[in-house]
């Protein structure tokens, strides 16, 4: 079954900017403002942990080069205790950086070269869709085992939550989508591709693997939660399918 479209606009939000340099933080101050948003900058990431457990935003936006605590430490502590969007903005574009920054739980990554402030509010806004929008898309849950909410699998649309076995699963707006996803359908096979897709939307340059990284912090979850890491099943060559 086909998502129903998002909402064209996600509506206003708080953004936090990491960002040491001042130029590019006002920069991306003023078009957020212009945008609606309601930005706050600081320039390191000791600041914006501090800052984001103070106010608790709508959505960060983080560089990786930060003095201080560096922005995928930054991530990683964010990760350890929120699902709040992510998105990396970093002078490094090298593959590897980016697999990094999305297993860690960044929900996109924009290189600095060549910059587009144009292009970061338009991936702020399509981030914020996916996120505020995840609980809109008619998917059809995956059934528990039985009629007790103690059996298996449980996910709550509206909440935007999911669980296993009574144990809550601390998913990120895209691991959320992914289980929701595959455990919809289970016994069906889902290529990469249209994964990707459904994360990232279409025409992105974040690679095939991308997806790679994100089953593997869903399945991490999974096997946290008690209900091993056999549930999402790898097909070799071509995707992955949830199996109860």
């Amino acid at each position: 079954m086909a998502e129903a479209p998002l909402p064209l606009d996600p509506g206003p939000a708080r953004v936090l900017v990491v960002e040491d340099e001042p130029k590019l933080a006002a920069l991306l101050a003023d078009y957020l403002h212009a945008a609606g948003h309601q930005p706050e900058c600081v320039a390191d990431g000791h600041a914006g942990l501090q800052a984001w457990n103070e106010r608790r935003h709508d959505l960060v936006l983080l560089d990786l080069m930060l003095p201080g605590m560096d922005g995928l430490s930054l991530c990683r502590q964010l990760r350890a205790q929120t699902s709040v969007p992510i998105i990396i903005l970093t002078a490094r574009d090298d593959e590897a950086d980016r697999l990094v920054g999305l297993e860690l739980g960044a929900d996109d990554y924009i290189p600095k070269t060549p910059f587009s402030p144009r292009e970061v509010m338009a991936r702020v806004k399509a981030v914020l869709r996916r996120s505020r929008g995840l609980q809109q898309a008619p998917v059809q849950p995956a059934p528990p085992a039985s009629a007790s909410p103690q059996a298996g699998l449980l996910i709550d649309e509206q909440g935007w939550r999911a669980s296993w076995c009574g144990v809550a699963l601390d998913l990120t707006p895209n691991e959320f989508r992914l289980l929701r996803a595959l455990s919809a359908q289970p016994g069906r096979v889902f290529e990469r591709p249209q994964l990707l897709d459904l994360l990232h939307g279409e025409g992105r340059a974040v690679t095939e693997r991308a997806v790679d990284s994100h089953v593997k912090n869903l399945r991490r979850k999974l096997e946290q939660a008690g209900a091993g890491s056999e549930h999402i099943r790898s097909v070799y060559g071509v995707g992955y399918c949830y199996e109860n």
